[in-house]
C-alpha cells in the first residue's frame, strides 16, 4: 500500500513545502486541496500547473488527487455544477492526478431526488474524465455519508471513471461498520482518506490511532493497491496540533495498521 496526506492539514503552506514534507517523512503521494484559499486551483494557468508538476516530480512525490468541492448532489442548475466538475477535470490532467474528488452535498432533499441529481451530473461528466484519463470520486459524506448512500448513486452511473472515495470518519457516524462499507464501495474504490477522533461528538483531528475510529477494521479489508490518504483537518480546527510535528508518527501508524492485515 502507499501513503498520502492532504494539505488540508497544512493549509495554505506553498507547494515546494507540500512536496519536501511528503518526501522527507516518507510519504509516496499528497492530496492536494483545490481551493482559490490554496496554491493550487482550477484558477491557476500552464506556467503555474507546469511548476507543480515539476515540484512533485523533483521530490518522487506523486499528486494523487485534486480535492475540489462541486456538491452533486445539490439543488439547482446542472451546468454550474457541470462547469466547475470540467475544470477540476482540466486540473487533474495537467497535474497528472488520477483523482479528482468531489462531495454530494445533497441537503434536505428528498434522497431519491438528491440520488438522481447527483447520478446525472456524474454520468454527464464521465466521457470528459475518460478523455482526460481522471476519475471523479464522490465522497461518503454529509447527504451521503455511507457506503450504501454512496451506492445509490454510483451504481446507476455504472461508469468506470466514476467511483467512490471512502471516507472512513464518514461511514462510522453514518452507523455503518467497515465491512458493509466496504462491500457497498470495493466495486468502485478509488482510494480510502483515514483520520481520528475522539467522539462522534469531538470530531477535532487527533493523530492517527489516538482515537476511536475502526482505522484496523477498515483497513484489513482492502486490497495492496489502494491508496491510504491521511486526511488531518487542521484548516477547520486552528487549535489542533501541527500536522508536520505528526507525520512520522503518522507514518509508523499506516505501516502498522497495513502490518496487520492478512
Amino acid at each position: 500500500m502507499k501513503f498520502a496526506f492532504s494539505t488540508l492539514g497544512v493549509p495554505g503552506i506553498p507547494v515546494p513545502e507540500v512536496a519536501r514534507l511528503a518526501a522527507a517523512h516518507g510519504y509516496h503521494g499528497v492530496e492536494l486541496r483545490a481551493h482559490p484559499e490554496e496554491p493550487v486551483h482550477p484558477g491557476i494557468g500552464e506556467s503555474e500547473r507546469a511548476d507543480t508538476v515539476e515540484e512533485f516530480r523533483a521530490a518522487g512525490v506523486k499528486i494523487l488527487a485534486v480535492a475540489g468541492y462541486p456538491r452533486v448532489a445539490a439543488a439547482g442548475d446542472d451546468e454550474a455544477v457541470r462547469q466547475e466538475l470540467a475544470e477540476l477535470l482540466l486540473l487533474a490532467r495537467d497535474l497528472g492526478a488520477p483523482y479528482v474528488r468531489v462531495f454530494p452535498g445533497g441537503g434536505d432533499q428528498d434522497p431519491a431526488e438528491a440520488d438522481a441529481t447527483a447520478a446525472r451530473r456524474l454520468a454527464a461528466v464521465a466521457p470528459l474524465a475518460a478523455d482526460c484519463g481522471v476519475r471523479v470520486l464522490l465522497e461518503t459524506h454529509d447527504s451521503h455519508r455511507t457506503g450504501a448512500d454512496a451506492i445509490r448513486v454510483l451504481g446507476p452511473v455504472g461508469h468506470p471513471n466514476i467511483g467512490a472515495l471512502w471516507d472512513v470518519m464518514h461511514t462510522w457516524l453514518g452507523g455503518e461498520d467497515p465491512v458493509d462499507s466496504h462491500a457497498a464501495l470495493s466495486p468502485h474504490l478509488g482510494y480510502v482518506q483515514v483520520k481520528d477522533i475522539a467522539s462522534a461528538e469531538d470530531t477535532r483531528p487527533l493523530p492517527l490511532g489516538a482515537g476511536v475510529l475502526p482505522l484496523a477494521e477498515a483497513v484489513e479489508l482492502l486490497a495492496d493497491d489502494v491508496w491510504l490518504c491521511w486526511e488531518y483537518e487542521k484548516r477547520w480546527y486552528p487549535g489542533a496540533a501541527e500536522l508536520p510535528g505528526l507525520l512520522d508518527e503518522g507514518r509508523e501508524q499506516l505501516l502498522r495498521l497495513t502490518a496487520r492485515r492478512p
